[in-house]
């Protein structure tokens, strides 16, 4: 009878890690890459192209000129005056939250440095004024969900008006050629935990 092999020459199991899951996902991401960038160049024109209607330009730079930060400042004073009890609450918890989020989206655009469309993606000019220089995250995208996720929780009759509009911040920023999908996708998300953070930790 042929003796059992030491335990020590059975061939190891594979790692079960997470780390291991990583290397093996990370090839791949690299690859796929410059595919992901080219269908982004390749969505940005596409919506881009909307442009070329006189009256949805006008409409996409008045709301993304909206979302600047003049409806969010004006916020501030309605929320003390016509915001009933909740309206100082409400108001703390936006500055707060708004203070963080800045620090998060000057860490991110200063440290991807990514260029903004209009400047590297052929087909696409730009149609506003950038406040800044790069392009990821949005942060017209972000402080639109941000301020809507909270206006609406204190305030649920806003929910609708407010989602409606930061979808159109959203779409205005891609389609003025500032910013690519993933800027506002990763923008939103950003926006969406830092509400929900607020709201449950502070």
């Amino acid at each position: 009878m042929a003796a059992t092999p030491p335990e020590q020459d059975k061939p190891a199991p594979p790692e079960l890690t997470l780390w291991a899951a990583a290397r093996t996902v990370w090839p791949w991401l690299c690859r796929g890459s410059l595919t992901c960038l080219e269908w982004e160049r390749t969505c940005a024109r596409w919506l881009h192209r909307a442009t070329v209607w006189p009256s949805v330009l006008i409409a996409m730079r008045a709301v993304s000129g909206l979302s600047d930060g003049l409806v969010w400042y004006l916020a501030f004073p309605a929320l003390l005056l016509w915001g009933g009890p909740s309206g100082l609450h409400c108001a703390l918890r936006l500055a707060g939250m708004s203070g963080v989020n800045l620090l998060i989206y000057k860490a991110l655009k200063q440290g991807t440095g990514r260029p903004r469309p209009f400047k590297t993606c052929p087909g696409i000019r730009v149609c506003a004024r950038p406040l800044d220089e790069y392009s990821f995250p949005s942060g017209h995208t972000l402080h639109a969900v941000a301020f809507g996720v909270i206006l609406s929780t204190y305030y649920p009759v806003l929910a609708w008006p407010l989602g409606v509009f930061a979808a159109l911040v959203a779409l205005s920023r891609v389609v003025l050629g500032l910013h690519y999908p993933s800027d506002v996708l990763i923008g939103a998300l950003i926006g969406a935990v830092s509400a929900w953070a607020t709201l449950n930790l502070f």
